[in-house]
C-alpha cells in the first residue's frame, strides 16, 4: 500500500516537473529575439559549406581556373588570323591595351570588357606597346606574345600571377624591348630580377612597391651594374642598407660625446 502510493505521488512530481519544463521552454523561446539576417545567412551557407576552410578551398579553386582559362594558347586565331591578331585579342581579353608599331592609337576594352575588332584591319602588324597593369597574365600566357619581337614597352604594374618565372621568360624580348614596369608585383623576388640580364637593350625600369625586396637599395646597384645603359627607378639607394639605431643611448654613449665635444673646443 505504501509502495503503491509512492509511486503515485512520484509521477504526479515527474508530471509537475515536466509541465514546468515545458512552460519554461515556451516562455523562453517566445521571450528571445529573433535570428538577424546574417545569422539566417550563416545557418543556410551551413547547410552547403561544412567549414571556412572549405569555402576558401573552392574559392581559390575558382581562381586558379579563372587564370588557367584567361592564359590559354589562342592557337586557333593564329593559325586562322596571324600572330599578330591573337597577340591582341589575348590583350584585351586580359582587358589590357595595346598600341601597333607605326601607329599612335591605342587598342583598350571599355569599362565592362567590352571592345572593338578594328585591330583585325591590319594584321600584318607587330605590337610594340602593351599594358597589362592589373591583369591575370601568366608565364603560360606569354605563349601568346612571344612571336612580338619589335615589342618596345611592357607595363606589369601590380599583375598578382607575375612571377620569378614570368621575368625568366621575358628573354625573348631581349633585342627589343626598351622599357619594363614591374612594380608593385607582390611575387617577384630578387631572383626574376636577375633573370633581366638578358635584356640587352633596356633603358627604363621600374621596381617599385615590390614587398618580397628585403634591400631594395642593393638590388638596384646590382641591376645597374648588371644594365649598365638602364635606368632604375623604384627603390632609393639607402633603402635597406642603412638601418636607423632605436637603442637607447648607454653612459658611454654619453661619455664619447663630451670627450668628442671636448675635442673640438680645444
Amino acid at each position: 500500500m505504501a509502495a503503491s502510493l509512492l509511486s503515485h505521488g512520484m509521477r504526479r512530481c515527474s508530471a509537475r516537473t515536466c509541465a514546468a519544463a515545458a512552460v519554461a521552454v515556451r516562455r523562453g523561446l517566445s521571450s528571445a529575439a529573433p535570428p538577424s539576417v546574417f545569422t539566417r545567412l550563416l545557418l543556410k551557407l551551413n547547410n552547403y559549406f561544412y567549414d571556412v576552410e572549405h569555402i576558401v578551398g573552392w574559392n581559390n579553386w575558382a581562381r586558379t581556373l579563372l587564370v588557367r582559362s584567361k592564359n590559354t594558347f589562342f592557337g586557333f586565331a593564329q593559325q586562322n588570323f596571324g600572330d599578330n591578331v591573337a597577340a591582341a585579342y589575348y590583350i584585351l581579353t586580359l582587358r589590357g591595351s595595346f598600341r601597333f608599331a607605326g601607329q599612335s592609337e591605342w587598342f583598350r576594352p571599355d569599362s565592362s570588357g567590352k571592345f572593338s575588332y578594328d585591330f583585325m584591319s591590319t594584321p600584318d602588324t607587330q605590337i610594340e606597346e602593351v599594358d597589362l597593369s592589373g591583369t591575370i597574365i601568366n608565364h603560360d600566357g606569354l605563349d601568346n606574345l612571344v612571336k612580338q619581337n619589335k615589342l618596345q614597352s611592357l607595363s606589369l604594374r601590380g599583375c598578382p600571377e607575375v612571377d620569378d618565372w614570368f621575368l625568366a621568360r621575358l628573354h625573348v624580348f631581349g633585342e627589343s624591348l626598351v622599357e619594363l614596369d614591374v612594380s608593385h608585383c607582390p611575387c617577384v623576388t630578387v631572383g626574376g630580377l636577375a633573370a633581366l640580364q638578358n635584356l640587352r637593350k633596356l633603358q627604363r625600369l621600374d621596381i617599385s612597391g615590390l614587398s618580397r625586396l628585403q634591400s631594395p637599395g642593393l638590388v638596384r646597384i646590382l641591376l645597374e651594374e648588371m644594365l649598365p645603359h638602364c635606368r632604375v627607378t623604384g627603390a632609393e639607394y639607402e633603402q635597406g642598407l642603412i638601418q636607423p639605431d632605436t637603442r637607447e643611448p648607454t653612459e658611454e654613449d654619453h661619455e664619447a660625446t663630451s670627450a668628442n665635444t671636448g675635442v673640438r673646443h680645444l
